[in-house]
């Protein structure tokens, strides 16, 4: 029996890099509006803000970063959430950025790619 990849080709990854223990939050946020799922892994950021320590010596800072996958219809939805509820309006609160995926794959359900492949009423043929 072949297999076969469904891949799709309408999505965005969108990243969140914030102060650790801000991930949770965030997160409660882009779900509430329709995403489904997160992936967070924890990094160590530098810059000018984590020089001001004794004797002007770089201060680690530990940082959760946020990944979630999205269709293109929900970035903005999606975006604007994660910004309001990690206060990314704050100076040293984080920064976001969108990046477009050519291909994405996972399972899906056999009754999601169905309906997926289904034209749509009204659709024009070009």
């Amino acid at each position: 029996m072949k297999k076969e990849i469904t891949v799709l080709t309408d999505a965005a990854l969108i990243t969140c890099v914030v102060q650790r223990g801000v991930a949770d939050k965030i997160i409660h946020a882009a779900q509430e509006v329709g995403a489904q799922g997160a992936t967070v892994y924890y990094a160590r950021g530098g810059g000018v803000r984590e020089r001001l320590g004794v004797l002007g010596l770089a201060i680690e800072v530990e940082k959760e970063v946020i990944t979630i996958v999205v269709a293109n219809d929900q970035i903005d939805r999606v975006f604007e959430k994660m910004y309001l509820a990690g206060n990314l309006d704050t100076p040293g609160m984080g920064i976001m950025y969108v990046t477009k995926l050519d291909k994405v794959a996972t399972y899906i359900p056999q009754e999601i790619v169905d309906k997926l492949a289904k034209p749509v009423i009204g659709a024009s043929k070009d």
